[in-house]
């Protein structure tokens, strides 16, 4: 049988008799676990071996104001703290509440009045269901993008291949892929537009689908063929999808690729310059019909393909200066890993509104001769 969940607990601090009483039985009616207390000190040691979750407490007590209680309780609880007085012109002492308390009411008091101010305040501490499913939807969608990734090390004879992916705290549908072929490498590169577990879902048919055409030759028909079948999943969720969709040739560093809508791939040269490598069309799902040329670079010795997420450019004021940034981090780093995090470093995480996402194929320099 499933764990009841535990009762709430409350301790109340009060001298006077017919008051405590009065606050046990309405304590007791909204389901608290109650203890009390008849002045200052004993009612500390009582909240430090309850530890309860909402404290009562009197301004005016035999031993201590009420106000120094309040301070030696902060010391070690974190319970809700809602003080009583009777005089109203102490009322002026509790209203700025920078004494550590959470609420204060006025005697004589309305049981009702003090129900609801109980019942505001753990509102306010608790999560409606509604943020909990968010949450949860949340977390699964991460759980999602996460399972997308490469979960193995790419090792390709004469290059240095690195990616990272950093989700927001919305969850978006981005996602990379990677794997070897006899040739190189196949890499895809995609952003979902949207965020949560739809967006997470199809990013998770992209990549399916994208990888069920990585042993036909000829790329543009591969990618043809495959951005039938996404369009066709994309329809009824008005979705589309940008893609980067790239296969290298090791011996040769040729990268020939196909671009729907991505725009964000850049030719880093082993010299110090850069260039945005150009789309070839819109993102796939956007328009019927749409058709993407095959387009190729060369990376010789020293050169990289970088290829980034929007939550990169999402920093920058223009491409250009976008540009100029991810040439700076890359070039001249001692590894792909290294130009990986320091792209990363240009959207960091407290500032970043969507996810981030870096990959870099990198091409050994050949070895100087001696």
């Amino acid at each position: 049988m499933p764990s009841m969940p535990e009762p709430r607990r409350a301790v109340v601090i009060e001298d006077d008799p017919d008051i405590r009483g009065l606050l046990v039985r309405i304590l007791v009616k909204q389901g608290f676990e109650v203890t009390q207390a008849e002045a200052g000190l004993p009612g500390v040691e009582e909240v430090r071996r309850a530890k309860p979750d909402l404290i009562t407490l009197d301004l005016n007590l035999p031993d201590l104001d009420g106000l120094e209680v309040c301070k030696l309780l902060r010391e070690f609880s974190d319970a809700f703290i809602v003080m009583l007085t009777a005089r109203a012109d102490e009322l002026d002492k509790l209203t700025g509440l920078d004494n550590g308390a959470d609420d204060y009411i006025s005697k004589p008091f309305s049981p009702r009045e003090l129900q609801s101010r109980i019942n505001a305040l753990f509102r306010r501490r608790q999560p409606s269901i509604a943020d909990t499913a968010v949450a949860s939807e949340l977390e699964r969608a991460t759980e999602v993008q996460q399972s997308l990734l490469p979960q193995e090390d790419l090792r390709v004879d004469g290059y240095d291949v690195a990616g990272d992916f950093r989700p927001s705290r919305s969850v978006g549908g981005d996602f990379y892929d990677w794997y070897r072929t006899p040739e190189g490498l196949h890499l895809t590169f995609a952003d979902a537009m949207g965020k949560g577990m739809g967006a997470a879902l199809i990013a998770a048919t992209v990549r399916a689908v994208m990888r069920s055409t990585g042993q036909r030759q000829d790329l543009d028909a591969a990618f043809a063929s495959a951005s039938k079948t996404i369009a066709a999943d994309l329809d009824s969720s008005n979705s589309f999808v940008t893609l980067f969709h790239a296969r290298l040739d090791a011996a040769s560093g040729v990268v020939s690729y196909v671009d729907a809508g991505h725009g964000l791939a850049l030719h880093v040269t082993a010299e110090g310059s850069a260039h945005r490598l150009p789309s070839g069309g819109p993102p796939v799902g956007a328009w019927a019909g749409s058709a993407w040329p095959q387009s190729a670079v060369g990376l010789a010795p020293g050169d990289s393909l970088v290829v980034v997420s929007d939550g990169v450019l999402d920093v920058f004021d223009s491409v250009e200066k976008f540009t100029e940034a991810v040439l700076a981090a890359a070039h001249g780093q001692g590894s792909a890993q290294s130009a990986s995090d320091a792209i990363m470093a240009l959207a960091p995480a407290e500032t970043a509104e969507d996810d981030v996402t870096v990959v870099v194929v990198r091409r050994l320099p050949e070895p100087a001769m001696v």
